[in-house]
């Protein structure tokens, strides 16, 4: 038997977990630990002042929807992005991340939590890592150096470090969400449960609400060859999937009406905010007038320039806060451009990418402050994952990945690596 013979097929049903510890596995967990000490000694002196899901888990833990300022550290709050109504404080963003975090404040408390905050965000961003080599493996990507090359892409060379640097609620959010979106996917590549991927579907819907737009082009996954032929359709499946997915909307209709009176208000019209965000929203929260401020914050922003020569001092370039291209911060992803697009997953991997990408392109809040655009990090799993079928192809060519690539994504890590140092000096 050959060696790519031996090798699953990307969709061919396997264990949930590795048959053995062997190499690759090592090699994994020993990345998840490493890239945890990177974090966390990037992160470790930042603190955000936003420790809000850790007091909404508390306030979960005592029957309530609102969190309760007594118990909450001055300071340890600020007041953009949190929701003042009748003398309560309401939390605006997705509640799954406050559930998840219910039983370490039950028995550490909330202040305590907020405290660790940074060592949190430290262990979610590895846990990405590990995700991500674990969905590789999964995949079929065979040369550690390539498997090793894409986790370090995706890790370290898209807004995963800026965000876990800088910490908050927001950023918290979007590292739970990306772990949920790659359990999706590994399961998808796994045992193929429709109803575990609607439910890790919804959690991320909770934590990242553009991510619900995926589960269309999960359930193309899930049909695979399928598709091309309707009396095959997998209903049965699609139904569970569906059935797994439902209770999140559920809850997500009664969380809004318990908080606000109306499952329709999510509370992200309410949120306080800085007067030129909220001039923004004033023309809508979702609008096509904001198309190109996004487009432009994603795809076009660059570095601000020097004046002059003179002025040219480390690291060299600096950001303005407002979103820099992808082309910059990530260069890398262009390698899903080799994708094999004779494949039809490749195609609903991009669809996927789009779907997701289509509220975030509408929204008013363009993502400040950040490094980059972070909103994309919604859909950047997804092209990410055609990069990783792009190297299965290379492989299966007797190449791998080009040194134009590696060389690109080298680019993109010395950039992120640049945004710690801006993640303490920018504001």
């Amino acid at each position: 038997m050959s060696l790519a013979s031996a090798v699953p097929a990307p969709f061919e049903t396997r264990s949930t977990l590795p048959e053995r510890f062997d190499w690759p596995a090592r090699i994994g967990v020993g990345l998840t630990l490493l890239a945890a000490l990177v974090y966390w000694y990037s992160n470790r002196l930042f603190d955000a002042h936003h420790g809000d899901f850790f007091y909404l888990a508390d306030a979960f833990l005592h029957g309530r929807t609102s969190i309760d300022l007594k118990v909450i550290p001055k300071g340890a709050i600020g007041v953009q992005d949190v929701i003042p109504s009748g003398g309560r404080f309401y939390v605006p963003f997705g509640p799954f991340p406050a559930i998840l975090f219910m039983p370490l404040v039950a028995v550490f408390g909330p202040v305590t939590a907020d405290q660790w905050e940074s060592g949190i965000n430290a262990v979610l961003a590895a846990v990405v890592v590990g995700l991500a080599w674990w969905a590789l493996g999964r995949y079929g990507v065979r040369r550690l150096l390539d498997r090793l090359l894409l986790v370090v892409l995706l890790g370290f060379s898209t807004q995963i470090w800026w965000i876990t640097t800088r910490g908050g609620v927001w950023h918290t959010g979007q590292l739970i969400a990306t772990s949920l979106t790659l359990l999706c996917l590994i399961e998808l590549a796994g045992r193929r449960r429709p109803a575990l991927i609607g439910l890790l579907a919804g959690a991320a819907f909770l934590s990242r609400a553009p991510i619900a737009f995926a589960i269309p082009a999960y359930a193309l996954l899930l049909a695979g060859d399928r598709i091309w032929l309707p009396r095959q359709w997998p209903w049965r499946q699609w139904f569970e999937l569906a059935a797994g997915f439902l209770p999140s909307i559920a809850f997500f209709f009664w969380y809004n009406a318990a908080r606000f009176g109306s499952p329709l208000e999510s509370g992200y019209a309410l949120a306080t905010l800085a007067p030129w965000l909220e001039a923004q929203r004033q023309i809508g929260l979702f609008s096509t007038t904001h198309l190109g401020m996004n487009i432009d914050y994603l795809f076009l922003r660059l570095p601000v320039p020097y004046k002059s020569w003179a002025d040219l001092q480390f690291p060299f370039f600096k950001p303005d806060g407002l979103g820099m291209s992808i082309f910059f911060t990530s260069p890398g992803l262009l390698y899903a451009l080799r994708a094999p697009w004779r494949q039809s997953r490749a195609w609903w991997l991009l669809m996927a990418a789009g779907l997701v990408l289509i509220p975030t392109l509408l929204y008013y809040g363009g993502g400040w402050l950040q490094y980059g655009f972070r909103y994309a990090l919604d859909s950047i799993p997804f092209i990410w994952l055609l990069c990783g079928l792009a190297a299965v192809k290379d492989d299966e060519h007797g190449g791998g990945m080009g040194w134009a690539w590696r060389i690109l994504i080298a680019f993109g890590v010395v950039v992120g690596a640049i945004g710690v140092y801006w993640a303490y000096n920018l504001f």
